[in-house]
């Protein structure tokens, strides 16, 4: 499919979702916020794959809303700039998860179907297929 990024780039796209996984859960682990909240927020974007019920485009359309890098960098912002210390933890929180997710191949997603995301489709797919050039 087009728009599905391959290769070397996805393997890119997955290392900088380790990468921004860590910096945000190092980052965290600096706060006094206390890790029973982090395992409590942790899934709670995931809890946007309920609008799939409504539909695939509906569906896809929640679950990118919600795992795009801007909601949770404008919490970034807010508790910093705010200062607001709660913002900022769910900020960091929000930006773990959401690089977890790259980090496991689980991109934003095409009205296709939940397993047709831009980074592939989500088992890597049939062998020789597009996905794993």
């Amino acid at each position: 499919m087009a728009g599905m990024v391959t290769g070397v780039p996805r393997l890119l796209l997955r290392l900088e979702g380790v990468c921004i996984a860590a910096a945000a859960t190092v980052a965290y682990g600096r706060l006094d916020a206390g890790w029973w909240l982090f395992a409590l927020l942790f899934f709670v974007p995931d809890l946007t794959l309920l609008g799939y019920v409504a539909g695939r485009s509906a569906g896809a359309a929640l679950y990118n809303a919600a795992h795009g890098y801007g909601p949770p960098v404008a919490c970034l912002a807010w508790g910093v700039f705010g200062p607001a210390p709660e913002a900022l933890a769910a900020g960091l929180i929000w930006a773990a998860h959401i690089g977890s997710d790259r980090a496991l191949g689980y991109g934003l997603k095409y009205a296709d179907g939940f397993g047709v995301t831009h980074l592939g489709p989500l088992g890597g797919g049939p062998r020789g297929s597009r996905a794993d050039a």
